[in-house]
């Protein structure tokens, strides 16, 4: 099978585990070159590491280097920014630091990489957002992650406006409850109580948004759009 209009490259953050491993494999099973960039080592054959704490406000020097090691001058690329910090915490209880590290990691680290990568993307490119139903809506205690996560769409937004003419298409895809490592640390019990609010009755698969993403990446028609990607909550 071809790669989505051709991409060459997925250059993706967060590919270690969960969602952004299972899109990084939907990607290289089609022949598409991987490059992941997180913490810890993705554990997929031939793709590419680079370490990358976007924690730390200084990342983006050592990251920039190794991307022009491994990528040339110009390609079609896919940018999946898919790592996110889950910070808790409610407005009535919230600090500095916790929202400066939602936002560090979740809204300012992507427009940085969008930076560094944007002078490499050849048309029929594309820049993925991965949001949450959280960039739609709220909920209690999560203030600083709702706050990062709306950031994020409105950069998305922002990104389908300034590069208008270039022929680089973006999107921001928002999972709902999603069947990954963080979720199940919560319990079984939990688990099932969050699958009974959504109308399928079951928790959506990391597959399921990794073919999601797949298919943003060869749709340039969707460009600036936000696509819930939840299974339906059931409304009370």
């Amino acid at each position: 099978m071809a790669t989505p209009a051709g991409i060459d490259y997925l250059v993706i953050t967060g590919g270690s585990a969960g969602i952004g491993l299972a899109t990084a494999r939907r990607f290289a099973a089609t022949g598409t070159r991987v490059i992941n960039l997180s913490r810890q080592p993705i554990p997929l054959e031939g793709a590419i590491h680079i370490h990358a704490d976007f924690a730390d406000p200084t990342w983006a020097d050592a990251v920039g280097t190794a991307l022009a090691d491994h990528l040339p001058d110009s390609a079609r690329l896919c940018l999946v920014h898919n790592a996110a910090h889950k910070g808790a915490g409610s407005t009535t209880e919230l600090t500095a630091e916790a929202m400066r590290a939602c936002l560090e990691i979740n809204s300012v680290a992507p427009a940085v990489l969008n930076l560094l990568l944007l002078p490499r993307m050849a048309p029929g490119s594309s820049i993925l957002y991965v949001g949450s139903t959280l960039s739609y809506r709220a909920t209690r205690g999560m203030a600083a992650y709702i706050m990062s996560k709306h950031a994020l769409a409105g950069l998305m937004r922002a990104t389908a406006q300034d590069l208008a003419g270039q022929r680089i298409h973006t999107a921001c895809i928002c999972p709902g409850f999603t069947n990954t490592e963080m979720l199940r640390s919560y319990g079984g019990a939990a688990l099932e109580h969050l699958a009974s609010l959504l109308t399928q009755g079951r928790l959506i698969e990391p597959e399921e948004i990794a073919e999601t993403l797949f298919y943003a990446a060869g749709n340039p028609v969707i460009n600036g759009s936000m696509i819930l990607a939840e299974l339906g909550f059931i409304e009370p």
